[in-house]
């Protein structure tokens, strides 16, 4: 059998699941690994904080730039690859469809940079970001009969069955306007909707619109603790869900919303005012996420995985 690398994905589902604590075996379980593949990637990722997936990508990452072990690529593949990049596809999506590794994009592609090429700029990371962890807690308001993260159903952890959300506001340079993304923990499959402001009723309703359509696919949604999130029991009783709060400051907790999140600014970055970007444009961006390839999904896209779900639903009715 051989062995693939650990995706950027299945390092957020490891640390996620061990703050849930989840076991090493059962993580391993969860994720189709060994248990000695998922108990070395926490032994040799972790830091003086623990295990914390971004960190340990990077690292992981580091050691594949400076392996001088890889075998020579043929050209051919080389340029379908470097085509792809520039579609904004990840090297480890690449890697699933032409028979190339991943390491070997990273390292040919930061090669290009060295040479003055620009490839390096359609990747999603293109340099270390320091997070804020206590930043914005003046900003947060109180939640009214705010539902806790500890009190929800343990097998949301597990993404066994699809109709399990994330949700988060993407915001606008000068905090003008917001978008609203919804990711279901299983598929991957994600909905866009802009607001022209980050208030608790606008965002409600965005939240309604967009998952109104999914019926019996929208179970639960577990959501930030931002204020404009506050007209919560009304998404419940709109949609039948049962919507739950993330720990504050505990991104990592709604770690399938905070990647695609990170998708999402490769395309509209933080500087940009959100007032320039159009319907089409989301739609355009929305699409491109759901239809491409994931690792973790057997190189299937979020797209189809959610509907298969969604025409099962349909044909039970």
């Amino acid at each position: 059998m051989t062995y693939k690398h650990l995706s950027q994905t299945e390092r957020y589902q490891i640390s996620a699941l061990m703050k849930a604590g989840i076991s090493t075996s059962q993580i391993a379980k969860n994720l189709g690994r060994s248990k000695s593949t998922i108990s070395r990637e926490i032994m040799r990722n972790s830091g003086q904080r623990g295990y914390r997936p971004k960190q340990a990508c990077e690292k992981a990452q580091e050691r594949s730039l400076n392996c001088r072990n890889a075998k020579r690529v043929d050209q051919t593949v080389l340029n379908s690859a470097f085509e792809l990049v520039k579609e904004e596809w990840s090297p480890e999506q690449i890697a699933g469809t032409l028979q190339i590794s991943h390491e070997t994009i990273y390292r040919h592609v930061y090669a290009e940079k060295d040479q003055g090429g620009t490839l390096v700029k359609h990747l999603r990371s293109q340099k270390k970001r320091r997070k804020r962890y206590a930043s914005g807690r003046q900003r947060r308001g109180q939640i009214p009969n705010r539902r806790p993260i500890n009190t929800r159903p343990r097998e949301v952890d597990l993404r066994t069955e699809v109709g399990h959300w994330e949700g988060d506001t993407v915001i606008g340079a000068g905090h003008q306007q917001a978008i609203v993304t919804l990711v279901e923990r299983k598929s991957g499959f994600a909905k866009m909707t802009k607001v022209t402001q980050k208030s608790a009723d606008l965002v409600s309703a965005a939240i309604v619109e967009s998952l109104k359509p999914f019926g019996g696919l929208v179970k639960t949604i577990t959501l930030d603790n931002g204020k404009e999130f506050a007209d919560h029991q009304r998404v419940d009783q709109m949609l039948g869900s049962t919507i739950y709060f993330a720990d504050p400051f505990a991104s990592w907790q709604r770690g399938t919303n905070e990647n695609f999140n990170g998708l999402v600014r490769q395309y509209i970055p933080k500087k940009r005012p959100l007032s320039t970007v159009t319907e089409d444009e989301l739609k355009m961006i929305e699409n491109k996420l759901n239809n491409r390839p994931r690792k973790r999904l057997g190189f299937r896209t979020p797209n189809e995985v959610f509907h298969e779900s969604l025409n099962r639903v349909a044909l039970r009715v």
